[in-house]
């Protein structure tokens, strides 16, 4: 199809598709919008807006279900939609029209956030709906700096603020351009905090001898992972056996390797690569099987080995017993058998690590049985959400015997989602015993148990949070 068309209808189509594009995000997002008001998420004088999950958390599950993304995207969809749709009508149109992108789009509604007036509102929409269409090319600070400059000319308390730097302090772990063997951290620390951990990461760095094979910058970053794990001192790995600083290495003690199916993995050679600044050749291709953290996310074998060659304890992964254990709570067996299958919060479009997540029985015990077939692992969110919000009008799940989950929606749309081990270990069955129908009618998930209840709607919380922000004082020269 394309190769019979010149490059100037190649280029015709790419403009044609990326109006199109727009125009396909803007009608999602005002799709949102309206069930989110249908739904009544953004109100605030409904008694379940005070259930820990409540009107606008039903909403955010059906859309992330829907997109197949986190309920926190699904959420930020929702603010935009309704913005656009109750602030930004002009704005909104433009967007439906494909004038400029999705990008844009969530730009302007978050640089607008703390307008609380609706005549600011209606001259803010319609001076960037008279500009809008030119910004395209700008790059994400200018184009926020437009927005804030239309926003200081009408309502100077809604602009957004650096915030003064004690406030700002935080620390991420983790980047989307993170390579498998590494994870990147960075943030902001009170300064006095920054030299203890300066001075401790120093100190633990010095500790080793010198025929450690890392770099003064590797031993600082091991440093900091020994701390994590509750270390003093960190392990010198010299590996002989009279070194006079030897340690134990709590960072790796403190690994637990679940072998499920690739043993090959743990049976790998450690990567000289791994430390050290001298360039090695690389070693021959082989076949290292597969490794993977709790969370799902990929590490590279010789990462693993070597950290089972420090201390790492490696746990089998046994299949469960066929018979229903006779307790609620499932044994740690059961339960660290549950977690390993699934990796994740089985809910659609949620990656919540399973390590954190509840352990829920598919049929609620005791018609359901305390057994590998009825339990799943749920993020506390999305285990409310079932237990809460299920029934006629809410949501409805389904367990076979492989670890599949068939939910059914509140609008009657069906989403399966699979165990995460299958994607990474499809030779590992998963498929445990078959059970009988309860042998009594299946009573609701949520039995006798009571919803937490928030001390304040989340619409309070929201009206606070803007009214703070623009109750701060002005920044100072």
């Amino acid at each position: 199809m394309f190769e019979e068309l010149d490059d100037a209808a190649l280029v015709a189509a790419i403009e044609s598709q990326t109006r199109a594009e727009a125009a396909a995000g803007a009608a999602r997002r005002a799709s949102i919008a309206e069930l989110a008001k249908r739904r009544g998420a953004d109100s605030d004088d409904d008694e379940r807006q005070r259930w820990a999950c409540d009107l606008w958390a039903f909403t955010a599950a059906e859309v992330s279900a829907a997109m197949g993304v986190s309920a926190r995207a699904a959420s930020g969809e929702m603010r935009i939609g309704l913005a656009l749709r109750d602030h930004l009508p002009a704005v909104a149109a433009l967007y439906a029209e494909g004038a400029f992108s999705s990008k844009i789009a969530s730009t302007i509604t978050w640089r607008t956030r703390f307008v609380v007036d609706d005549d600011v509102w209606r001259r803010l929409d319609e001076a960037i709906a008279s500009r809008v269409t030119g910004w395209g090319s700008l790059s994400v600070s200018k184009l926020e700096k437009a927005i804030d400059g239309w926003v200081d000319r009408f309502d100077p308390d809604a602009v957004i603020r650096t915030e003064v730097a004690a406030r700002d302090r935080d620390i991420s772990i983790g980047w989307s351009d993170d390579p498998t063997v590494t994870t990147s951290v960075y943030g902001r620390l009170m300064a006095t905090d920054a030299e203890l951990l300066r001075r401790r990461l120093a100190q633990m760095s010095a500790g080793v001898c010198d025929n450690d094979p890392r770099t003064v910058k590797q031993r600082r970053a091991d440093a900091l992972g020994a701390l994590a794990a509750g270390a003093e001192h960190l392990a010198c790995l010299c590996g002989a056996d009279d070194c006079p600083v030897a340690q134990r290495d709590a960072g790796a003690e403190a690994v637990h390797v679940y072998v499920i199916a690739d043993a090959v993995a743990v049976a790998a050679e450690p990567d000289p690569r791994l430390h050290g600044d001298k360039p090695t050749p690389a070693p021959a291709p082989r076949n290292d099987g597969m490794a993977l953290l709790m969370g799902g996310s990929p590490i590279p074998t010789s990462l693993l080995t070597e950290m089972i060659r420090r201390g790492a304890k490696v746990v089998p992964i046994r299949p469960p017993d066929p018979a229903p254990e006779p307790h609620y709570r499932p044994s740690t067996a059961l339960d660290r058998f549950v977690r390993v299958r699934d990796l994740t919060c089985r809910f659609p479009g949620c990656d919540r690590p399973a390590m954190f997540a509840d352990v829920d029985h598919t049929v609620a015990y005791p018609d359901g049985p305390t057994h590998a077939s009825d339990l799943k692992c749920l993020c506390r969110e999305h285990h409310l959400l079932k237990t809460f919000w299920s029934g006629p009008g809410g949501w409805a799940d389904q367990q076979l015997p492989d670890g599949t989950v068939v939910w059914t929606s509140p609008t009657g749309r069906s989403y399966r989602t699979s165990p995460g081990s299958r994607f990474w270990f499809p030779g590992w069955s998963t498929t445990t015993a078959g059970l009988r129908p309860p042998a009594r009618k299946r009573r609701p998930a949520a039995g006798g148990a009571t919803m937490p209840k928030r001390r304040r709607t989340r619409a309070a919380v929201r009206r606070d949070r803007i009214r703070a922000q623009r109750n701060r004082p002005p920044p100072t020269c």
